[in-house]
C-alpha cells in the first residue's frame, strides 16, 4: 500500500513540475541557462517531457521500475545543478525526497493498483 501511495504522489508532483516547464518555458530556459547547462531550450523541453510522461506512467504504474530509475537520475541532476551549485531550496528539499522515493519504487516495484502488476496475470 505504501508503495502505491508514494508512486501516485510522486507521479502527480512530476506531472506538475514537468507541465510547468511548458507553462513558464522562458523562465525555465533562463534558469537552465543559469545552471550552465548546454542547449537549455532543448533541455527544458526534454526534461518537461520526461517529467510529464514519467509522472503519468508512475500514476498508472506502467514501466514503473524503468521510469523510477530514470526519474531518480533526473532528481540527482537537479540536486547537483540547481541545489548544490545554485542553492535552490526546492532542489535541496523536494528533489532529495523524490530521489529517495524513486529509488524505493525502483527497489520495491509498482505496488498495488498498477498496470505492471495486472500485466503479469
Amino acid at each position: 500500500m505504501i508503495t502505491w501511495v508514494l508512486r501516485i504522489l510522486a507521479g502527480v508532483v512530476f506531472v506538475a513540475f514537468g507541465a510547468a516547464k511548458f507553462a513558464d518555458h522562458a523562465a525555465e530556459v533562463d534558469a537552465f541557462r543559469g545552471y550552465g547547462l548546454p542547449s537549455p531550450e532543448t533541455l527544458v523541453y526534454a526534461i518537461g517531457v520526461l517529467e510529464v510522461l514519467g509522472g503519468a506512467l508512475l500514476i498508472v504504474g506502467l514501466a514503473t521500475r524503468f521510469v523510477a530509475i530514470t526519474l531518480a537520475g533526473n532528481m540527482a541532476g537537479a540536486i547537483v545543478t540547481s541545489g548544490l551549485l545554485q542553492g535552490e531550496v526546492i532542489s535541496l528539499t523536494l528533489a532529495p525526497a523524490l530521489l529517495a522515493t524513486m529509488l524505493f519504487v525502483t527497489w520495491t516495484g509498482p505496488g498495488s493498483h498498477a498496470l505492471d502488476v495486472r500485466s503479469r496475470h
